[in-house]
């Protein structure tokens, strides 16, 4: 049997974990050509949380705010992303895709001095 969790423990692990980015200044996404965890390396782009980064969780689902768009993208291909609390911290990483992955773009090649936004971005607590 998989191991299962109920609504309000997946808003609570969600919550938890998304409260994380709020921690000192703004936290950051940076968008990244090779997964790292450290600020800076591989970085293709970086946008900018605002000073709450996500809503409350709902359903285990949280959706961040209105990010502030990287106006100077450093460039290259984006395959990764790193969420940084406000000291630089990394809390969690993903994959960057066109479709279906955990952060879709409308393309993964980015180039220097693009401007680069995120419309939706989520973290999900599944619950089964």
């Amino acid at each position: 049997m998989a191991i299962t969790i109920s609504t309000a423990a997946a808003d609570a692990a969600c919550n938890a974990i998304v409260d994380l980015v709020d921690v000192a200044t703004p936290g950051t996404i940076e968008i990244k050509s090779a997964a790292s965890t450290v600020a800076g390396t591989s970085e293709v782009a970086t946008l900018t949380f605002p000073a709450t980064a996500f809503g409350a969780s709902s359903s285990g689902i949280a959706t961040a705010g209105t990010m502030v768009s990287d106006t100077n993208a450093a460039g290259g291909t984006a395959g990764f992303y790193t969420v940084f609390d406000g000291n630089g911290l990394a809390i969690w990483q993903g994959i960057v895709s066109v479709s279906g992955d955990d952060l879709d773009l409308s393309s993964l090649s980015v180039g220097a001095t693009d401007t680069v936004s995120i419309s939706l971005f989520t973290m999900t607590m599944p619950t089964t």
